[in-house]
């Protein structure tokens, strides 16, 4: 407003004017307040909001919901597939990344030639490398044009040589790959991984879900083998074959007091490093998979059958010991022991004869329940996946049937039944599933009895005499203080049982004060030779197997030499006229 303006229309206009003026701009002003209040209440309640969300996620995964799953960075950092480890924590089968060999014939082109060489020529470079590659089905491989793998599992310095060939075809991408640190060792145990991706055979099939869970594969899968009990396992059955030129064999080392396996093995093995078709031949297992007449390492289970049943009152007892004519079959002793022997005489001996009358008289009845409440008369129980089905006499035993199990005959069985089977007899009379998972105490069986503690602790004594002054003087590794029974049993054949094929079986325990272990070692045919002085049976072949054996693993699983110590088989020794002498 200018002077004139003013002058014109006066004081009180100009004031009017300016007092105008200033409410409108406190006008404007709370407005704007009130938008920028109502804009913090907005935000103030967006981050509430999301505060809340926040807080009823980290209460619900408190709780529980979800808290297993990993997230997938917490999956890419674990392997693959999980860690078998042995009951030390000794690694067994590992994942980890590798290189392969593959043929990709399109890699220069698809119109052009796959290889800037002659398939012939490149395949003898890749012989050069690998040694043991097939040439010729390389050779065909490359020619063909398809594309597939040449090789699985490279070492870097292989791949490196691989790369100086200057194939482009030749490709080596980066895989999941399985290892197993030991080599052959336990591969009837383990077993292996397909190309799949899946387990086979052994305890890798039976985890294979675990392995393969990212909420498990974290943590190892831990097994009750003991890696040097194993490698010593086989080490003395690969030398047993060898000396006696076996055709396999077979063992295992049983915790009498749990079920728990510390080794188990089949030879010859196969390599869970390298599966090729020799490998799958040899995946058979004799100690679960292959049944067995296992002759004479069956007289004890029929003795301590008879002495539960009170047939066996008295040890000094003598039993006509004469062949025995059942119908137009005779049984006999493999050489005279006599007109009659004790029952302390019958197993040092061995004798076939009177174990067939003491069975006889327990009676069929007996004799089977006995047998079923060992596991006889079905598949082994034992987490891995093979499991042979025993040849069972069925539901009624004639006389003849029944007296021949007495010796091991005329029923066929696994390693692994009769190694259950031992320990019940030397436990204290408990029958307990075998297990290839290491147990605590918590989780061992309860069990269930077969025989009385008293005809358990009678055993001990028989069993310690066998191998003082018997078949099986030849596995008493001294201080250690073994007790065990020989079998030696034909092989049945197309016409009858084969005099040329044994199966030679030595079952044994240790120490016999106080029994902690079984074993159980058996050679599939051995021959006589100058190892064994000519002789083909278990006392000869079988039985000092378990005398080097023991001294190997007896320290390492807690059991030390002690000359010392012994079980007191004073009650008996004066029925044996071994012990006189």
């Amino acid at each position: 407003m200018n002077a004139m303006t003013a002058w014109q229309f006066g004081p009180a206009a100009v004031s009017t004017a300016v007092a105008g003026d200033r409410i409108q701009l406190v006008s404007i002003r709370q407005g704007a307040v009130a938008q920028a209040r109502f804009r913090i209440l907005w935000v103030t309640l967006a981050f509430a909001f999301v505060a809340f969300v926040a807080l009823l996620r980290l209460a619900y995964l408190g709780t529980g919901g979800e808290s297993a799953r990993t997230t997938s960075l917490e999956e890419a950092l674990l392997p693959p597939r999980g860690e078998i480890v042995d009951r030390n924590g000794m690694p067994l089968a590992r994942a980890f990344p590798a290189y392969a060999l593959w043929f990709n014939p399109e890699a220069l082109g698809e119109d052009g030639d796959s290889l800037v060489d002659e398939p012939s020529s490149v395949a003898q470079k890749l012989k050069v490398i690998f040694p043991d590659l097939d040439q010729a089905k390389i050779a065909a491989q490359l020619a063909s044009g398809k594309a597939g793998y040449i090789r699985r599992r490279l070492l870097p310095e292989e791949a490196n040589r691989v790369q100086d060939i200057g194939e482009l075809a030749l490709e080596m991408p980066m895989e999941n790959d399985r290892h197993y640190p030991q080599g052959k060792m336990a591969a009837h145990v383990l077993g292996y991984v397909a190309a799949d991706g899946n387990g086979r055979v052994g305890m890798e099939q039976v985890l294979n879900e675990a392995l393969s869970d990212p909420a498990q594969r974290g943590t190892p899968q831990q097994l009750s083998i003991d890696v040097r009990v194993q490698g010593a396992l086989e080490d003395e059955l690969r030398r047993g074959m060898m000396l006696n030129d076996a055709q396999g064999a077979a063992g295992i080392v049983l915790d009498v007091d749990t079920g728990e396996v510390l080794a188990l093995a089949s030879l010859p093995e196969f390599d869970p490093n390298k599966i090729d078709k020799r490998g799958q031949e040899l995946m058979f297992n004799r100690v679960t998979n292959q049944v067995f007449e296992l002759g004479s390492t069956f007289k004890p289970l029929t003795v301590a059958a008879a002495i539960d049943a009170g047939v066996i009152r008295d040890f000094g007892k003598r039993w006509d010991a004469t062949p025995v004519k059942v119908g137009r079959f005779t049984i006999r002793d493999s050489h005279p022991l006599g007109s009659t022997l004790n029952v302390p005489q019958t197993l040092i001996h061995s004798s076939n004869t009177v174990s067939a009358r003491i069975a006889d008289a327990l009676g069929p009845e007996k004799m089977r329940r006995t047998m079923m409440d060992l596991g006889m008369n079905e598949r082994p129980y034992i987490e891995l996946p093979a499991k042979g089905f025993p040849i069972w006499p069925g539901e009624k035993w004639p006389r003849l049937r029944n007296m021949t199990v007495g010796f091991g005959h005329g029923i066929a069985v696994t390693p692994l039944h009769l190694a259950s089977a031992y320990a019940a007899m030397v436990n204290g009379g408990i029958w307990r599933p075998a297990t290839m998972h290491k147990l605590s105490p918590s989780e061992v069986p309860q069990g269930r009895r077969v025989f009385k503690a008293s005809t358990s602790s009678r055993m001990r004594q028989l069993m310690r005499a066998i191998s003082l002054y018997g078949t099986g003087r030849n596995a008493d590794a001294p201080g250690y203080r073994v007790g065990g029974k020989t079998g030696s049993a034909e092989k049945p054949g197309q016409n009858g049982y084969q005099r040329s094929a044994l199966i030679s079986t030595f079952a044994a325990a240790f120490p016999m004060d106080r029994p902690r272990y079984v074993i159980i070692a058996m050679l599939d045919e051995p021959r006589g030779t100058i190892a064994s002085s000519y002789q083909r049976t278990a006392a000869w072949n079988a039985a000092p197997i378990v005398g080097r054996l023991v001294p190997r693993i007896g320290p390492l699983i807690g059991v030390r030499p002690d000359d010392t110590r012994d079980i007191d088989i004073s009650s008996i020794a004066p029925l044996i006229p071994e012990a006189q002498k």
